[in-house]
């Protein structure tokens, strides 16, 4: 990063906050459509079609976007992706407000917003370091983490509130406002400093150079294995909470309120406290301590019969996936060369965004076969074998202190 920006500072900060504000219009909007199609159709197939919606466009997009991040403009590829999901948001709400309120329209939108933050997380992943000096990135990342966090925090109540008082399309046109406001301030008061690109090559070309890089780095290799395993492991934690609460301890709805809010609490904390402490000086040590304190309280979600400390189980794993988060992003920041680092970003968030759903097709059906009780013990054991394997690889270990890939 150039000596020049002796204000990263306030950069960061106004980049942060811009996509703060985005996000929280993007979040509101997602869940007044998840919540409206809920109480609409009542419906699991609903319910699979939305689900569907949300996925699938990021994951067929992510391949490519990774491209266009290490190609084009990284800022200007947020902006483009932002202003195409706000235009969407804007015409379903225009036509929701002249009476056409269908529920496929809605999950057309949902897939357009898809199709955008596929295309703008690679770019803002690799778009951090152009902004933030290196020796900074895991404390930047930490509070980025800790503000969405804040934003999940507080998006479920303003979408439930907007549902319950005013038409679904209040919420599109509020995501269209904050869209606006977070494009603003990156357009024309954030300042970048890209590193310099290779001649540009056809992007079919540029993609499987991608793929044969992280191929060739073992670390980034196992890391994203590493990465799969663990969210295959950690979904029954993530979305069969509100069922197991349900059964466990009865179907007060002020329960699913608050283990929801507990989750994001703990990664607001965690982000914090991240932030603060900056991590050991081998990063893969703070991410292996996360792991296991993971599968500590995951399994602490299946033998607890107290829903106190059933939420503190549930506070705690939010905490420890935000302390893994952090170091994590940061060494993949730091590791991969600027010229691959959108692709490598995109093949992430294709991972993400497909682990999940793929994870409910195994653990969904045994949920009705098995007390949800023993899949949390036995995804948080797993998720312990999985810290064991971290440990055990010299490459991963490795990689949080070298600096060569």
């Amino acid at each position: 990063m150039p000596n020049e920006i002796k204000n990263w500072k306030l950069n960061i900060a106004l980049f942060l906050s811009g996509q703060c504000v985005s996000l929280f219009g993007s979040m509101v909007v997602h869940y007044a459509v998840l919540w409206h199609i809920t109480l609409t159709a009542r419906s699991g197939v609903a319910m699979m079609l939305f689900t569907i919606s949300v996925t699938i466009p990021m994951f067929l997009v992510s391949p490519i976007a990774g491209v266009w991040a290490d190609r084009y403009s990284k800022k200007m590829l947020i902006c483009i992706a932002d202003a195409a999901i706000a235009a969407v948001t804007l015409f379903m709400a225009v036509l929701f407000s002249l009476g056409f309120e269908y529920m496929a329209l809605l999950l057309v939108c949902i897939a357009a917003r898809g199709l955008g933050q596929g295309i703008q997380t690679p770019a803002v992943g690799s778009f951090l370091p152009e902004i933030v000096p290196e020796e900074s990135l895991i404390r930047v990342n930490g509070i980025s983490g800790s503000m969405q966090s804040a934003i999940m925090f507080c998006s479920p109540v303003a979408g439930g509130a907007l549902i319950a008082f005013m038409p679904i399309q209040t919420a599109l046109y509020l995501d269209v406002l904050t869209a606006s406001i977070g494009i603003s301030l990156l357009l024309f008061f954030v300042k970048s400093f890209p590193k310099e690109k290779k001649p540009e090559q056809k992007a079919r070309r540029e993609l499987i150079d991608g793929f044969k890089y992280i191929k060739g780095h073992a670390f980034i290799k196992k890391l994203m294995i590493l990465s799969v395993l663990y969210n295959l492991l950690i979904t029954p934690a993530a979305v069969l909470t509100p069922l197991q609460v349900v059964r466990n301890f009865g179907p007060d709805e002020w329960r699913l309120v608050a283990i929801e809010l507990a989750f994001f609490v703990g990664m607001a904390l965690g982000g914090l406290f991240i932030a603060a402490w900056g991590g050991f000086k081998n990063k893969s040590h703070t991410m292996a301590l996360a792991i296991a304190l993971t599968g500590i309280f995951v399994i602490g979600l299946g033998i607890t019969g107290s829903f106190i400390i059933y939420m503190a189980c549930i506070g705690f794993s939010g905490f420890s996936v935000a302390v893994f988060n952090a170091p994590m992003m940061t060494v993949i920041q730091t590791k991969i060369e600027a010229e691959f680092l959108g692709r490598v970003f995109s093949v992430l968030t294709m991972l993400a965004s497909i682990t999940m759903p793929t994870g409910m097709v195994v653990w969904g059906p045994l949920a009705d076969i098995v007390l949800i009780d023993w899949l949390m013990i036995s995804s948080g054991l797993g998720i312990l074998l999985t810290g064991v394997f971290f440990v055990m690889s010299k490459t991963l270990m490795e990689a949080g202190i070298n600096r060569q890939g």
